[in-house]
């Protein structure tokens, strides 16, 4: 679930030890169960809220709590959003289509320990484009996770993000971000998909993000509705959005996130 960003620089940067570490692994591995159940229940005819009841469903089963149910008044267990809509999508009604790309957003909270990740899924889309688009944001994920090496700082992994949806033609949204993870949700640093004038927080051992390009088709350009909480493009064109958590060690960066 991404951040909005706040421009603060006064930031608490939580630096886990070894045993925290390993308890993250442990939520990242269950949130990273749900997310990919939950992905391969997509398909026609689906609404968002049965999407939702299932991921509930499933969290509980495994030992766990959704992260995002009542945060904030947030009424969904898992975010689900659909083409124009970018993050922060509340299940309801909406029945997914063929040719759509649903976003699946999980935060589950596991002995203590938060694991927030997410997918985009094609549903049957022949769409070029739509499938180029889908394609770079989880390729810039990658390169954003491959340049959080300790010693590089948030910058770095910024740059890393949004040079490749750039140089795919892209947009990067900007009003939301990704962010430290820990026993809390948002915790510091932020993590832009962009580069900008601060953060250049250095990466150091024991440092927990989650990294999650938002990428729009048309300009970047996006708003809230009158929920308080769906986040769609501006140009109603279609946004994807990906996301691991990931830890920074002294010799490699983990992600915690996978199965």
């Amino acid at each position: 679930m991404g951040v909005q960003v706040d421009g603060r620089t006064d930031e608490m940067i939580i630096l886990k030890n070894e045993a925290e570490i390993d308890g993250m692994r442990s939520s990242g591995q269950v949130t990273a169960r749900v997310r990919d159940a939950i992905a391969n229940a997509v398909s026609p005819g689906v609404t968002t809220k049965e999407l939702s009841d299932y991921a509930g469903e499933l969290i509980k089963k495994l030992g766990g709590q959704s992260a995002f149910f009542g945060y904030r008044g947030f009424p969904g267990q898992i975010c689900v959003s659909v083409n124009e809509e970018v993050v922060h999508g509340i299940p309801g009604r909406r029945i997914i289509e063929l040719g759509d790309i649903v976003s699946i957003d999980v935060g589950v909270k596991y002995e203590g320990f938060i694991g927030d990740t997410a997918t985009t899924v094609m549903v049957g889309v022949t769409d070029a484009k739509v499938i180029r688009l889908v394609r770079t944001t989880e390729k810039a994920l990658g390169s954003g996770i491959a340049a959080a090496v300790e010693g590089q700082s948030i910058r770095d992994i910024s740059s890393a993000i949004e040079h490749m949806v750039i140089e795919a033609g892209f947009s990067v949204v900007r009003e939301f971000v990704g962010h430290g993870v820990g026993r809390t949700m948002h915790e510091d640093p932020q993590v832009p998909n962009f580069v900008s004038r601060g953060h250049k927080e250095k990466l150091k051992h024991g440092m927990t993000l989650a990294i999650e390009p938002m990428v729009n088709m048309g300009k970047a350009g996006v708003e809230v509705l009158e929920d308080g909480w769906t986040v769609v493009t501006k140009d109603k064109m279609p946004s994807a959005h990906f996301e691991h958590t990931i830890a920074v060690l002294k010799d490699r960066v983990e992600v915690l996130t996978v199965c």
